[in-house]
C-alpha cells in the first residue's frame, strides 16, 4: 500500500501554480509594454500604498508599492482596463508621475493584506482634494455673482480633456466655499446637467453643462469619495476632504440613480458654519434664559425637533459647547459625525455592529455625565435614552416632529410610558431656519391690510405681551436687486425661529390622558413661550426677515 504525502504534494502543486501565474504575468507584461513585478520579492512602501485608498485599489485591481518624491510605482493586473486608466488619470491630476508594472493576482493579494497594517488613525477611506490657499483666494476673488462661477466653468470645459476635470472641480468647490453654499447639486437632465448651489436653504441655479463632461466629473468624484466606479443602479454614500488654509473641510457625497444619469449632492461640512454660539442662534432672550437653566441641570432630557436642514445639529452642538467643561464626561452617538468637537468623546453609528441603541448602552457603561444621541428613531433607543435621563444623566437628542407639542405624542407612539416621560423630559424645542434680510440693502414698507390682519391674529394670541415691538406699522422686504454684500440676493445668512414646551404640572397631568398635539399646545400656553409663527412675526417686525420668507418656512394660515 502506497501512502501519499498529501501535504507535501499540495505545497508542490501550489508552488507550481504560483510560478505558472507569475510566468504568465511576465509574458503579458511584454505584450502590454510595461515592466513586470513580483510583489512577494519586493518591499511594499506603506506611504505609497496609502496614496490609493483600499476600496479604490481593489476596484481597479491595482496597488501602489513604491514612491520616490512624486514618482509612483503602480502594480496592476490589467493595464488596459478602464478602471486602471481612470485611476492613472486621477493620480496624474494629483501631480504623480505614475509608472505601471504588470503583476499577478497573488501579488495583489499580498499588497491588499498590507492595508491592514496601516495605522487606523492615518488610514483614510476617502480622498483629499488639495485646493491651495493661493488658488482658492484667486478663484474667490473672481467670484462676485453666480454668473461668474458659470463663466469660469464654461471656460474650463473648453480646456484639454485630462486637465479640465480638475479645473472644473476646483472652480465648483471654490465657488461654493466663497458663496457660503451648504450643498452642491448635480442634476442630469435629458440634454444637459444642471449645477445648483444651496444658499441659506434655497437652491440657486449656477449653469448647465454637457453630459460628457459630467461623466468624467462623476468618475472623479467617485474616486475621491471612495465609491465604486462600476455601480450605477444603486445609491452610494461617501466622503472626501478639501484642504483649505491648513484645515480640512469635509464633503459628504450622496449618489442616487436617476432617469438620465446618476444625480450627485455634495454636502459641505464647514466647521465655521457649526461654530455658532448659543446666543447667536436666534432664541428669544427670555426663552434662552429658561433653556440655559435646563442645560445646567445634572439630569433630564432636552429634545430638539424639526425636519432635515432645520439646524437641529447646530443647536445641539451649541448646547454641547456650553456644557463642555474639564470636570464633565460627554459622549455623543452620531450618524455620521459631521463636525469634531474638542474635549468630547464622539462615536459614529455602524448599521451592523454599533447602532444607536447598542451605542447608548455601551456609552452608559463609561460613566458619562452628558450624552448626546443624534436621533431617537425607534422605541428601543427612546426607552434607553429616557431611562438614562432618569438615572442622573443629562441627555440631548432630536426627534422628527413638526412642532414642540408633537414631541410628547411621538414618544408615547414609540412605546415610552407617559408617566416616565413627565419625569425624564425637561423641555422639547422645535425650530426652523429662515433667511436674514441683508442689513445693507433691505427695504422698509407699510404692511398691506391682509398682512396687518395676519400680524394682529398671531400676535393677539401672544401670552407674554412684553415681547411685542414698539410699533407694528412697518415690515421689511429683500431688495430685488440686492447689493455687493449679499451678492445680489437680498438675503445674507440664516437665523432660527423657535418654540418650546417645558415640563410643568399642567403638561404632566395631561400626559396621563395620552393627549393630542393640540391639547398639549393648549396646556402649554400659560408658559408664555411664543409659537414658531409668532416668533417669526416678531422677527419680521424687528426687520430680521421678511413675511415672504417666513411664509416659505412655516404655515401662517393655520389657526
Amino acid at each position: 500500500m502506497v501512502v501519499f504525502a498529501d501535504e507535501e504534494q499540495q505545497k508542490r502543486l501550489e508552488f507550481l501554480r504560483r510560478r505558472e501565474e507569475e510566468e504568465l504575468a511576465s509574458t503579458l507584461s511584454h505584450k502590454y509594454g510595461v515592466e513586470y513585478v513580483d510583489l512577494s520579492l519586493v518591499a511594499i512602501n506603506t506611504d505609497a500604498l496609502r496614496v490609493v485608498p483600499e476600496a479604490q485599489a481593489r476596484e481597479a485591481e491595482a496597488a501602489a508599492f513604491g514612491k520616490v518624491g512624486k514618482r509612483l510605482s503602480l502594480a496592476v493586473r490589467a493595464p488596459q482596463s478602464d478602471k486602471v486608466k481612470a485611476l492613472v488619470v486621477h493620480l496624474t491630476e494629483q501631480g504623480y508621475d505614475v509608472v505601471l508594472f504588470m503583476c499577478s493576482q497573488e501579488s495583489l493579494k499580498r499588497a491588499f493584506l498590507r492595508y491592514a497594517e496601516l495605522s487606523y488613525a492615518t488610514e483614510t477611506k476617502a480622498g483629499v482634494f488639495e485646493l491651495s490657499n493661493e488658488e482658492l483666494e484667486e478663484l474667490s476673488g473672481k467670484v462676485s455673482t453666480f454668473g461668474d462661477v458659470g463663466k469660469m466653468i464654461e471656460e474650463a470645459v473648453a480646456l484639454k480633456r485630462a486637465y479640465r476635470i480638475t479645473r472644473i472641480l476646483e472652480i465648483i468647490l471654490a465657488g461654493a466655499l466663497s458663496t457660503s453654499a451648504s450643498d452642491i447639486h448635480f442634476e442630469p437632465e435629458e440634454a444637459a446637467v444642471r449645477l445648483r448651489y444651496r444658499l441659506d436653504g434655497v437652491l440657486v441655479d449656477v449653469l448647465t453643462f454637457d453630459s460628457e463632461t459630467y461623466k468624467l466629473l462623476l468618475s472623479r468624484l467617485k474616486l475621491l469619495s471612495g465609491l465604486k466606479l462600476n455601480i450605477e443602479g444603486e445609491a452610494q454614500d461617501g466622503r472626501f476632504s478639501i484642504k483649505q488654509k491648513g484645515a480640512e473641510i469635509e464633503l459628504r457625497t450622496s449618489i442616487l440613480p436617476g432617469n438620465y444619469a446618476e444625480t450627485v449632492v455634495l454636502r459641505i461640512l464647514n466647521p465655521e458654519s457649526i461654530g455658532v454660539p448659543l446666543e447667536a442662534l436666534g432664541i428669544e432672550p427670555k426663552l434662552l434664559a429658561r433653556v440655559n437653566k435646563e442645560i445646567e441641570k445634572p439630569n433630564g432630557m432636552i429634545l430638539t425637533t424639526g425636519p432635515t436642514g432645520s439646524g437641529k445639529t447646530t443647536t445641539l452642538y451649541a448646547f454641547l459647547r456650553r456644557v463642555n467643561k474639564p470636570e464633565t464626561k460627554i459622549i455623543t452617538i452620531e450618524d455620521p459625525i459631521e463636525y469634531h468637537l474638542q474635549g468630547i468623546v464622539q462615536t459614529q453609528v455602524d448599521k451592523k455592529n454599533y447602532t444607536f441603541a447598542s451605542g447608548l448602552r455601551s456609552a452608559l457603561r463609561q460613566d458619562p455625565d452628558i450624552i448626546m444621541v443624534g436621533e431617537i428613531r425607534d422605541g428601543e433607543v427612546a426607552e434607553v435614552a429616557v431611562n438614562a435621563a432618569l438615572t442622573g444623566h443629562l441627555v440631548f437628542s432630536t426627534l422628527h416632529t413638526n412642532d414642540a407639542p408633537g414631541s410628547f405624542p411621538r414618544l408615547i407612539d414609540l412605546g415610552v410610558d407617559e408617566k416616565v416621560i413627565s419625569s425624564a423630559v425637561s423641555v422639547a424645542m422645535a425650530q426652523r431656519l429662515i433667511r436674514k434680510l441683508c442689513e445693507k440693502c433691505k427695504v422698509a414698507r407699510a404692511p398691506t391690510d391682509d398682512e396687518k390682519k395676519l400680524i394682529e391674529r398671531h400676535l393677539g394670541e401672544l401670552v407674554d405681551k412684553s415681547l411685542l415691538p414698539p410699533t407694528k406699522d412697518k415690515v421689511w422686504d429683500a431688495n430685488p436687486k440686492g447689493c455687493e454684500a449679499c451678492r445680489g440676493r437680498g438675503y445674507k445668512g440664516r437665523i432660527g425661529i423657535f418654540e418650546a414646551v417645558f415640563m410643568d404640572g399642567a403638561i404632566e397631568t395631561i400626559l396621563r390622558e395620552k393627549p393630542s398635539e393640540r391639547e398639549i399646545a393648549n396646556a402649554a400656553r400659560p408658559q408664555g413661550t411664543p409659537t414658531m409663527p409668532q416668533d417669526g412675526i416678531l422677527k419680521v417686525l424687528r426687520g430680521v426677515t421678511s413675511l415672504e420668507e417666513l411664509r416659505r418656512v412655516v404655515d401662517l394660515d393655520v389657526q
